[in-house]
């Protein structure tokens, strides 16, 4: 949310604010992008950002980290751009797919330069404009590539007619909250059809956004009172999102845990039992980590189901699991879309983070009830959540 924040203010029409906004390695990145390219972004007393729209240009350079937001949001941005925007960043960054997107900034005729790899490195040679129109892709791999063309289609001389033809379309919610904080920017956008969205050309009205608490992020400190049987309260929980972790009510519940929503927040409280769920997480395969964990010590099996995109995150997160979660000694299957995972005793040992935030933070989940589980680089959760660390900590008691 904060991410898609900063991009329409970016393209806005006039200064504005993202109050309360998510700080961490992906924002600051995404933050350090628009600003190469010339947007004023300044922070405020209160950890606000405020933002000023200006022209813009290159020459820049765009380090995504591991952001796919980054890689994928920014782009088309700097096809609206008036000079060369280069594109590179972690390693693993290059493996990540990248080829629908460049595929439609072409059609939509953006000038650049991928070497025919459809990977980073990029270069977008901006002319100050981008002509828009009709364009259709497969964005099977990645909802992130129709969020990147809805954020910026408004600004295309001839707005946006996208639509997907492909398989299946993973993560649904992060397309709704793209829609909805584009229409609350001003924008027309018709969705009505199902996979084809349009989006007029016009301005890109700013207003001061304040953004949710990171739902998705309050997995595992929830997941901590579903295996421990402890209780866990996350205060300004909101009544309506489009947030993956929305769901995490439910899944909990059918994982056992007993989840109480009042004025104060969303409270959940392990039951002392834990069971196994088959759930197709789909549209919310971002959980998939921290769930897969809670199933790892259930008293019976889960299949987890419709998350094959889930091998193109900052890691393949469906090998990464099955690796981790056996040499912990569950029983884990790959299938062509998710895991089967059969409970068995545990035993401690490395849990390996892939330099993902996500399985990080899974490591984190299982060393609450496996003896001698150690997990490896706990810092990359630094991705989303900077102190993650510091609050796991105060959770346990040891920052009381």
């Amino acid at each position: 949310m904060t991410n898609r924040a900063l991009i329409l203010a970016a393209l806005g029409d006039r200064p504005s604010r993202v109050v309360r906004p998510l700080r961490a390695r992906d924002t600051d990145l995404m933050a350090r992008a628009l600003y190469a390219m010339g947007v004023g972004i300044g922070d405020l007393d209160d950890g606000d950002w405020a933002i000023t729209p200006a022209g813009l240009h290159g020459p820049a350079q765009v380090d995504v980290g591991l952001a796919g937001t980054v890689m994928r949001f920014v782009p088309p941005v700097a096809a609206l751009a008036d000079g060369p925007v280069q594109f590179d960043g972690d390693p693993h960054a290059r493996l990540r797919p990248l080829g629908p997107l460049v595929g439609a900034l072409r059609a939509l005729g953006a000038d650049l330069d991928d070497g025919g790899r459809g990977l980073l490195p990029i270069t977008i040679h901006g002319r100050g404009a981008l002509r828009g129109g009709a364009v259709t892709i497969d964005a099977s791999s990645s909802s992130q590539f129709v969020s990147a063309l809805l954020l910026a289609g408004a600004r295309f001389d001839k707005g946006l007619e996208l639509r997907h033809d492909g398989g299946p379309l993973p993560s649904l919610p992060h397309i709704a909250m793209s829609v909805a904080m584009v229409r609350e920017a001003g924008v027309e956008v018709d969705d009505s059809v199902p996979e084809l969205w349009r989006v007029l050309p016009g301005a890109v009205r700013s207003r001061d956004v304040e953004i949710e608490p990171d739902l998705s992020n309050a997995a595992p400190f929830f997941a901590a009172a579903v295996i421990t049987g402890g209780r866990v309260m996350i205060p300004d929980w909101p009544a309506a999102t489009t947030q993956p972790g929305g769901s995490l009510p439910d899944l909990l519940t059918a994982l056992g845990g007993v989840v109480r929503r009042d004025a104060a927040g969303l409270t959940v409280t392990g039951s002392g039992a834990v069971h196994g769920i088959d759930a197709d997480l789909h549209e919310v395969g971002e959980l998939t980590p921290v769930l897969a964990a809670v199933c790892a010590v259930a008293d019976g099996p889960s299949t987890l189901s419709g998350i094959g995109h889930l091998r193109f995150h900052e890691t393949d997160r469906l090998a990464a699991l099955a690796t981790e979660l056996g040499n912990l000694g569950c029983d884990v299957t790959e299938t062509e879309d998710g895991l089967r995972i059969r409970p068995k005793p545990l035993h401690g040992g490395v849990f390996s983070s892939y330099n993902d935030h996500r399985m990080a933070q899974a490591g984190a989940v299982l060393g609450l009830v496996v003896d001698g589980v150690e997990v490896e680089n706990i810092a990359t959760t630094s991705k989303t959540l900077p102190d993650f660390v510091g609050m796991w900590d105060h959770l346990l008691g040891a920052g009381t």
